[in-house]
């Protein structure tokens, strides 16, 4: 009998373990409590939808075969040309609005890739420009200590194998074969993967009914393979708004509306800075009281904001766009502590105001103007001191019926979120949800 070699048998005997702890099936890879809690830390990316579509000024992947035909919008790869594009500015002007995350449409239902795929002809490397926008922007965020993520849709209404045509249009195609698609999906996802290493995966496309959990299981598990520590959110399963037997991801998207207080649940609200998430011109941008307030009740629910730009056909972001990322940058570097790395709650946002906690304080953000704030009283739990961030002491009264009682200044500190640090006696991340 051949002698064993000690890796071989530290391999069989690691395998056998596995085997014997699941039953007799291999054990599922899942994504780290680490690595989900370091992402969660981020609390605001970047998402950017860019493509040829820009030429026409219409919603991505949406406008083809509405505002725009088919052999329009699938010919649009051949003039499009952005050659003011530079993934250094893009990454910059995330890093000077605090954004400390980006996530680019590699692939968005249209099918159309950002990178010079192997896959499909259907590439950047084909058209004018030739360069890979994917590949720099991987390189630009990380020289900006910027979090590299990709966005990958699991519909191609372009692809020959992909069952459907396109939205308004469910019958199957002559040569449709969702188990080829998923295989060139993999072929994608791989190269993604290998070589531009994403911190996350934002999937998309799988309310389509020939995307099924298995196709999503199945793909979990091979991403997992690649990258065991690669994030993915909830779209690569058929889960709605929980993390329940259908969902095939690691955490909850709400798309242009904020998610509730969820202490269970990761989650992240992607929303827009316009209203749509391709370049609009004259789209109309929100105030930055809303763009400030909309990532303030983001954190004060648990969650992340992956806030959207949708840069011009030429590949500049619009200057009034840029300006206003740079105006939340600026507030957060006043108040970027009750932001980043702080848990939600206890107090679910309201009109009124909203908080995050860290250690034994909590951040209350106020949004109203009034006399007197006044918080529900958290049973043992005592303010030692209250006072604005970066300024003075704020006054106070609390009581265990009443409960504490904020004085608060005619004129806000700032007038899209003025920040209060109330210490406490307890750790503030210990303590449950208060009702208000």
């Amino acid at each position: 009998m051949k002698k064993i070699s000690p890796l071989l048998l530290f391999v069989i005997l690691q395998y056998a373990s596995v085997y014997s702890q699941t039953g007799g099936a291999p054990a599922l890879l899942t994504t780290s409590k680490k690595a989900m809690d370091a992402f969660m830390d981020l609390r605001f990316g970047m998402f950017i939808h860019f493509g040829p579509v820009t030429l026409r000024g219409t919603e991505i992947g949406w406008s083809r075969n509405t505002q725009v035909t088919q052999n329009d919008y699938d010919s649009l790869y051949r003039e499009f040309d952005p050659a003011l594009f530079n993934a250094d500015t893009w990454a910059r002007t995330a890093k000077d609005a605090g954004m400390k995350y980006m996530t680019i449409t590699a692939k968005h239902h249209d099918g159309f890739c950002l990178w010079p795929t192997a896959v499909t002809d259907y590439n950047i490397s084909n058209g004018p420009f030739r360069r890979d926008i994917v590949g720099e922007l991987a390189t630009a965020c990380r020289k900006q200590g910027i979090k590299f993520c990709i966005y990958f849709t699991v519909l191609d209404w372009h692809d020959p194998y992909y069952y459907t045509r396109n939205s308004n249009d469910s019958s199957k195609k002559p040569n449709a074969d969702m188990d080829v698609f998923v295989g060139r999906m993999k072929s994608e996802l791989k190269e993604l993967i290998t070589r531009y290493h994403p911190t996350m995966l934002w999937f998309d496309g799988n309310w389509e009914k020939a995307w099924t959990i298995g196709y999503g299981r199945e793909l979990y598990q091979y991403i997992k393979k690649l990258d065991p520590d690669v994030i993915i959110n909830n779209r690569l399963g058929k889960g709605g708004d929980a993390l329940g037997a259908e969902a095939a991801g690691d955490y909850l998207t709400p798309e242009q509306t904020i998610g509730g207080l969820n202490m269970k649940q990761p989650w992240e609200s992607c929303i827009t800075i316009c209203n749509q998430w391709a370049w609009l011109p004259n789209d109309k941008m929100k105030s930055l009281q809303q763009c400030i307030q909309t990532l303030v009740r983001s954190a004060a629910g648990n969650g992340n904001l992956l806030f959207n730009v949708g840069p011009m056909m030429d590949g500049r972001m619009e200057a009034r766009q840029i300006a206003r990322l740079r105006e939340m940058g600026d507030w957060l570097k006043k108040y970027g502590q009750s932001i980043y790395s702080t848990k939600g709650g206890p107090y679910p946002p309201n009109n009124s105001f909203a908080t995050t906690r860290k250690g034994n304080k909590i951040y209350l953000h106020i949004f109203e103007k009034k006399a007197i704030l006044t918080l529900p009283p958290i049973p043992g739990i005592h303010i030692l001191k209250a006072a604005w961030m970066n300024g003075g002491d704020v006054s106070f009264t609390q009581d265990e019926q009443a409960g504490y009682k904020i004085t608060l200044p005619a004129d806000l500190p700032d007038p899209n979120s003025a920040v209060i640090v109330l210490e406490l006696n307890k750790n503030a991340e210990e303590l449950p949800v208060v009702s208000n």
